[in-house]
């Protein structure tokens, strides 16, 4: 920003100062900015730059460092402005430099911004919708200018992500705090994370580390007393003490009685927080009033006083034809049904295993083919190309190889199992037939197995593929979690995402990306062979910016821009929270969701 611009923008804080409290504009021509209803006294913000992190941040800019406010709507709640204007009126504040002001902003939070209200979003199932209810949920209450964070205490997930602190965490916990526009989440969006390790036995993350394996009665009978419950309590106590709102998700059913009372989860949770609890209902199943019905039931008394709504998911047709069900269940249970929300076809990220061939009857020119390797983990790395012209398929079927314009051998939490599967297949085989025909991308545990040989303390097995001369070695201790930025090698463009590993791959490959970190040098990264159209990398996320993306699409010869082809992954996913949080909203009772909020606190 220039100084002429700076001039004229302190020119309209001091026209702004000097008309007091205006209200909305609804005439506007550029309205609403924010969200509907918002207060547009201060279009030109009095406290900017305010410098409180709760509200903003400090970003890079070609011209230097910027304050950044663009995700506060404090400043856009009406009795917020109705108050900032009497009190500037009390202190005759004139000027825009006034230093006063600063200590106006902090009498406004402490009056308006009151931490803590819990919201938890129960499941009468598994794949109820809970996901993608919260997160609509965050985007409709941080649209209303509150802070708002997600939260799921316990989460198994084989798709995980590192958070800014580096903790690794879920990937939809992640998405959540997207929608909620949390720009820093950390360990306490997912205090407990669980990662199946096969033979009974699961791999348990606390607050972002590796903790332990265990058994279920070793988790439930050990852990869960102990440390478990003692991380679920300090994130709570943190989100609510830090946010004016925690959307709470819950995990499976609230009802499962043989673990009923050591369910941190669920209703444990939800006691914890102190939340109330809206009951998400998935139409798809059939019987949808008597899983609401029986799970409510099934809720000891304390708990069953928590549920205050219910919402029906995922409804196909006309909802109309519900509205006797829906009196009926009212009666019944003494809860409201706070709405019926449609099924919607929106290319969300994909939690879990089930929803892997989201592409299956969908025609696209170019057919990617991904590895369905044991215990494959972070499979959120392909939901881009969902929105380029591919088709993209996970198989188990060698044959199917021959067939692809792109292979993809992904991340995964069992290296050994996926090289011994891959050579009692025949995988092996047809994936080195590929070489130097088609595309081969390997992320992560994918890139592992693409090299030639394994080494050192932990290492699985012997060696993987050899599509690289590379070698992994591991010495037992190292582990790599950290947000990334650079450049792709092979273009100069820009890529982000995280990483995520054990090991270290020594490689005399051309390097794929060239990681950039504050203050320090570049270093190489993954390994690149473009004659032989290799590729690999342990950077997850690398298809999110469209540097990569683009490049391994054009290699097949049949790349045919999308409308998202240019675009961020980033960006197509707030566009589509938007839509989300739309939807939602169009279809329940805001009166009574505000309510529920007790917004007019």
């Amino acid at each position: 920003m220039d100084d002429i611009s700076i001039m004229d923008c302190l020119k309209m804080v001091k026209c702004e100062i000097d008309k007091g409290w205006t209200g909305p504009n609804p005439d506007c021509k550029f309205g609403p900015c924010h969200y509907e209803g918002q207060d547009c006294t201060y279009c030109f913000c009095p406290f900017h730059p305010c410098g409180d992190e709760d509200l903003g941040e400090y970003i890079d800019t070609p011209n230097g460092k910027y304050w950044s406010c663009v995700y506060c709507h404090f400043i856009h709640r009406i009795p917020v402005c109705r108050f900032i204007a009497s009190r500037i009126t009390e202190l005759r504040i004139r000027e825009p430099d006034d230093p006063r002001l600063r200590g106006l902003l902090t009498e406004a939070k402490e009056r308006f911004m009151v931490p803590g209200k819990a919201i938890m979003v129960l499941g009468a199932t598994s794949d109820a919708g809970k996901s993608l209810i919260t997160a609509a949920l965050c985007r409709i209450i941080s649209r209303k200018g509150y802070s708002v964070t997600p939260m799921k205490t316990q989460n198994m997930s084989l798709n995980s992500m590192i958070a800014s602190d580096g903790s690794e965490v879920a990937s939809i916990q992640m998405v959540q705090a997207k929608a909620a526009r949390i720009r820093h989440p950390d360990r306490n969006v997912n205090p407990i994370l669980i990662k199946p390790m096969g033979s009974g036995k699961t791999q348990t993350i606390v607050h972002g580390k590796i903790f332990g394996e265990f058994g279920v009665n070793e988790y439930y009978e050990d852990f869960i007393p102990s440390k478990g419950t003692e991380a679920v309590r300090e994130s709570i106590r943190l989100q609510k003490d830090r946010y004016e709102y925690v959307v709470m998700e819950g995990a499976g059913s609230p009802a499962e009685i043989n673990i009923y009372h050591r369910d941190i989860a669920n209703m444990r949770a939800a006691e914890m927080a102190d939340a109330d609890c809206i009951l998400v209902v998935n139409m798809k199943w059939g019987g949808a009033f008597a899983y609401a019905l029986g799970t409510v039931e099934l809720l000891a008394d304390d708990d069953r006083k928590r549920v205050k709504g219910i919402i029906f998911n995922n409804m196909h047709g006309d909802a109309s034809s519900l509205d006797s069900g829906i009196k009926e269940i009212e009666s019944i249970l003494g809860i409201p049904v706070l709405g019926v929300v449609p099924h919607l076809d929106l290319p969300m990220p994909a939690e879990d295993s089930m929803t892997m061939n989201r592409s299956e009857g969908k025609e696209g020119k170019i057919n990617v083919i991904v590895l369905k390797l044991p215990k494959i983990a972070n499979f959120t790395d392909l939901d881009p190309l969902y929105h380029e012209n591919v088709h993209i398929k996970y198989t188990e079927d060698p044959r199917d190889l021959y067939d692809a314009d792109v292979i993809i051998i992904p991340g995964t939490k069992d290296i050994k199992a996926s090289v011994e599967w891959m050579r009692s297949s025949g995988m092996d085989v047809s994936v080195i037939a590929m070489k130097g025909k088609v595309p081969i991308v390997g992320i992560c545990g994918g890139y592992q197995i693409m090299c030639a040989s394994f080494s050192g303390t932990g290492a699985p097995c012997a060696g993987g593929l050899g599509l690289f001369d590379a070698t992994v070695k591991w010495t037992g201790n190292e582990e790599t979690k950290r947000q990334v930025k650079g450049k792709l090698a092979l273009t100069g463009e820009d890529m982000k995402g995280y990483e995520a590993y054990s090991g270290c791959t020594e490689t005399n490959a051309q390097p794929l990306f060239t990681l950039s970190f504050f203050k320090s040098p570049s270093v190489n990264e993954g390994s690149a062979d473009v004659g032989e159209k290799l590729f690999g990398t342990y950077v997850h996320g690398l298809f999110d910016e469209p540097g990569f993306r683009r490049h391994i699409l054009k290699m097949t010869g049949k790349y045919v821009p999308s409308g998202y082809s240019d675009v961020s992954y980033d960006k197509i996913l707030d566009e589509t929270l938007d839509k989300l949080a739309d939807a939602v909203g169009s279809s329940i009772d805001m009166n009574a969701f505000n309510k529920m909020l007790e917004v007019c606190r």
